[in-house]
């Protein structure tokens, strides 16, 4: 007899719905537990999901002891709220006996969750936080080019949400928040030089590749893309880093932006009134890149590069994932939301079994990860050549 088992989300926003959109097709699901203060973004999302093993609770997600009692019970707590709240409501998720997945947002919040490690195996359960797109997705496709050669020395993770009809001069679309978006742009990101983790510039270093399917586009360093696999990889590998995919000339008019302070923190007085410049550039960026009915994808094309038997080779993995026009959802949702149902779905049935607190790359076992995105229809390829003469090893 198949093991049933319950579980609770907590956000009913747009990575909400795609978790529980992709949890509810599970027959082994018994109940998911919905939580949102948005009255109205939760009636949505029930709507939308409509399931009747949905149960729709009106409550502050913040509020770490209503999300304990509510997780009592429930086989695992998968969070979709913004970054921030994660640490309370992990360990509120460890004292009601729960695995717990978040979706990431910031580095230093997940090693804090990472500290939870002993308290987590003594309640029997298992943290895995930054489960999303990138870190997450991109992060086990990493460990799984890594995987599939001898040595290691070099992993190129590029990545990045897009119109599929771009409209100059900015040729964007915005899929998550504006601010995440601009945090991405203009904060330090983190690489491995020389073997050591190294701060760069956000949107720094642009690069030329060319992408399978879409033609010549550009890449550059975005904060937060490689989170923890920069730590735990150094000293391992000689070089690491994670690049956003953009259209060719939008790094250029942001960076141009940069420059002059237009996402600056510091407020100015405009005829007599404080402003923080990025206040404004926040407000411009929703306005000028959110545009409703358009549809987006999501792109990546990460190279991994070292020795196969002595000789010099290199993994290639390309996918291109598009709106959903039969379930109206974006690509941005699905390659976000649903790595965070895959993996909880792991958790419930055992498939992952191993109690206490583990970032990606140690978490998940790449090649499940790879069978139950494949199942869901992600079209990712992969191949391994040697680099003297470009031969396929395998695909």
């Amino acid at each position: 007899m198949t093991k049933t088992f319950k579980i609770l989300v907590l956000g009913s926003g747009m990575q909400g719905r795609a978790c529980s959109f992709d949890l509810l097709k599970n027959p082994a699901l018994e109940q998911l537990i919905l939580v949102d203060g948005d009255a109205k973004a939760l009636a949505a999302t029930v709507k939308f999901l409509g399931s009747k093993k949905v149960r729709a609770v009106r409550a502050d997600v913040s509020d770490a002891a209503k999300v304990q009692k509510l997780a009592q019970g429930c086989d695992v707590v998968v969070s979709c709220v913004p970054y921030f709240l994660n640490l309370k409501l992990a360990k509120a998720a460890i004292a009601a006996k729960a695995h717990w997945v978040d979706l990431g947002g910031n580095t230093d919040i997940v090693l804090e969750e990472l500290k939870l490690s002993e308290k987590a195996k003594k309640a029997g359960v298992t943290l895995l936080p930054d489960v999303g797109l990138g870190p997450g997705m991109t992060t086990t496709l990493a460990v799984h080019g890594m995987m599939q050669l001898d040595e290691t020395d070099e992993v190129l993770i590029r990545d990045g949400g897009l119109p599929q009809r771009p409209v100059p001069p900015m040729n964007y679309m915005l899929t998550f928040s504006e601010h995440g978006l601009i945090n991405e742009y203009v904060e330090d990101a983190t690489a491995l030089r020389d073997f050591k983790v190294t701060k760069v510039g956000g949107l720094s270093e642009i690069e030329t590749l060319d992408v399978p399917g879409l033609g010549r586009m550009e890449a550059a360093h975005a904060s937060g893309g490689l989170s923890t696999l920069a730590y735990t990889y150094a000293g391992k590998i000689r070089s690491m880093d994670c690049k956003l995919i953009r259209y060719p000339g939008h790094c250029a008019v942001i960076n141009a932006m940069n420059a002059m302070g237009f996402f600056s923190q510091k407020p100015l007085d405009v005829d007599g009134k404080k402003l923080a410049p990025r206040q404004l550039a926040a407000k411009l960026f929703r306005q000028h890149f959110s545009r409703p009915g358009d549809e987006d994808m999501v792109v990546i094309h990460t190279t991994i590069r070292g020795k196969k038997d002595g000789r010099r080779a290199e993994v290639v993995y390309d996918m291109i994932d598009r709106y959903d026009r039969q379930n109206k959802m974006t690509a941005m949702m699905r390659t976000t939301g649903f790595p965070a149902s895959i993996v909880a779905q792991m958790l419930a049935t055992g498939e992952i079994d191993k109690p206490g607190a583990y970032p990606v790359e140690t978490g998940i076992p790449p090649q499940r990860f790879i069978d139950h995105m494949k199942a869901r229809g992600f079209n990712l390829t992969w191949k391994l050549s040697y680099l003297e003469s470009r031969q396929p090893v395998a695909a």
